[in-house]
C-alpha cells in the first residue's frame, strides 16, 4: 500500500508538477492554467468536504484519515504485521465504502443529473426570491403571534450590518421558517423576551437588546417593544415590525417612524417594497409568484380552518 502510494506521489510529481513547469517555460499563458486549475480543484475539494460534513460520511472520512496515518506510522516503524492487516483493510476498505456511502454517493450523482446541480454549487436560488419568500414566512409568524396576542419583536436587516446588536442576543443562524418565528416568543421561554435579528436570510439571533427611541419620539401608551423599534429604525436602516402583547396589532417601524395598526395586505406591500424592491431593482410578476402569492393564502386559509 505505502509501495503503491510513493508510485502515486512520484507520478503525480512527474505528470502534474513537472508537466506545469515545462510548460510554464515555453508559454507563460499556462501559469493562468495552472491558477485556474488550482482554484477549481479547491473549489471542489470544500464542496467535498462540505457535503461529507452535512451527512454520516464525515465520522467515516475521519476513520479513513486515521487508518492511513496508522498505515504510514507502521510502515515507518517496520511494524510489519500491522502494517499487512491495514493494507488489507484498506485494499478490501474501498469495496466496503461504496456499499457504505451508495445513499450519499447516489444522492450526489442525482444532483449532478438535476436542476439540483446549481445548489451542489452553492448557487442555491435567487436571492430576491428567496428574500420574497422570507417575507412570506415571517408575515405567516406576525399573523400568527397577533391572532394570539403574543408580543413579538422582529428587526431585519438591510444594508446597515447591524452585528453589534446581534452579539448583544443568542446565536442561532438558522433558516427563517413560521413555526420558529412563533415558538421563539412562546410566553415565559428563555429567548421570548427581546428582539428577532433576521439576516443574509437567515435568523442571525434571538433575545436581542436594542436601543431604544426617546420618549419624545413616541406616544406614551406605546411600550418598550415599540421604543426599540424606532430606535434600531433610527440608527441603521433596518426594519423592524412588532406586535403589541396587549392588543395583538401589528406595527412597522422603518426610517425613524412608526406605521401602527398594520393590515396583512399593507404589511406585505411594506416589505416587499422596501426589502426586495429597493434592493434588487423594479419586482417583476411573474408566474411564479403569482403561483406563490396562492401557495400563502392556501397556508393560510388552511391554517385557519385548523384553528376552526
Amino acid at each position: 500500500m505505502i509501495d503503491g502510494f510513493g508510485i502515486s506521489m512520484q507520478k503525480i510529481y512527474d505528470d502534474i508538477i513537472l508537466g506545469y513547469i515545462t510548460a510554464f517555460s515555453q508559454n507563460p499563458m499556462s501559469l493562468l492554467i495552472l491558477l485556474v486549475d488550482i482554484v477549481i480543484v479547491i473549489f471542489l475539494g470544500t464542496k467535498i468536504i462540505k457535503f461529507a460534513k452535512d451527512s454520516r460520511a464525515w465520522q467515516l472520512l475521519k476513520g479513513i484519515f486515521f487508518l492511513i496515518i496508522a498505515n504510514v506510522l507502521s510502515y515507518a516503524l517496520q511494524l510489519r504485521i500491522l502494517n499487512f492487516i491495514l493494507n488489507i483493510v484498506m485494499t478490501w476498505g474501498v469495496f466496503a465504502l461504496i456499499v457504505i456511502f451508495q445513499p450519499e454517493l447516489r444522492r450526489a450523482l442525482e444532483q449532478l443529473g438535476t436542476n439540483k446541480l446549481t445548489k451542489f454549487f452553492g448557487i442555491d436560488k435567487d436571492i430576491a426570491t428567496r428574500t420574497k419568500e422570507d417575507i412570506y414566512k415571517i408575515i405567516i409568524a406576525v399573523l400568527e403571534l397577533a391572532k394570539t396576542r403574543t408580543g413579538a419583536l422582529i428587526v431585519i436587516e438591510r444594508d446597515i450590518q447591524i452585528k453589534d446588536i446581534i452579539a448583544t442576543g443568542i446565536s442561532m443562524d438558522s433558516e427563517v421558517s413560521p413555526q420558529l418565528l412563533v415558538n421563539i416568543f412562546v410566553p415565559n421561554t428563555p429567548l421570548h423576551d427581546g428582539a428577532v435579528v433576521i439576516s443574509n436570510n437567515k435568523i442571525a439571533a434571538a433575545a436581542c437588546m436594542l436601543p431604544l427611541a426617546s420618549d419624545t419620539d413616541i406616544a406614551k401608551e406605546l411600550g418598550t417593544r415599540h421604543r426599540a423599534a424606532i430606535g434600531i429604525s433610527k440608527e441603521s436602516d433596518a426594519i423592524a415590525i412588532v406586535v403589541s402583547e396587549e392588543t395583538g396589532k401589528i406595527s412597522i417601524a422603518k426610517d425613524g417612524t412608526l406605521i401602527a395598526d398594520v393590515k396583512e395586505e399593507t404589511m406585505k406591500k411594506i416589505l416587499i417594497k422596501n426589502i426586495v424592491t429597493k434592493r434588487f431593482g423594479e419586482e417583476k410578476i411573474t408566474k411564479i409568484d403569482r403561483l406563490k402569492s396562492i401557495n400563502f393564502k392556501k397556508e393560510k386559509n388552511n391554517r385557519e380552518e385548523k384553528q376552526d
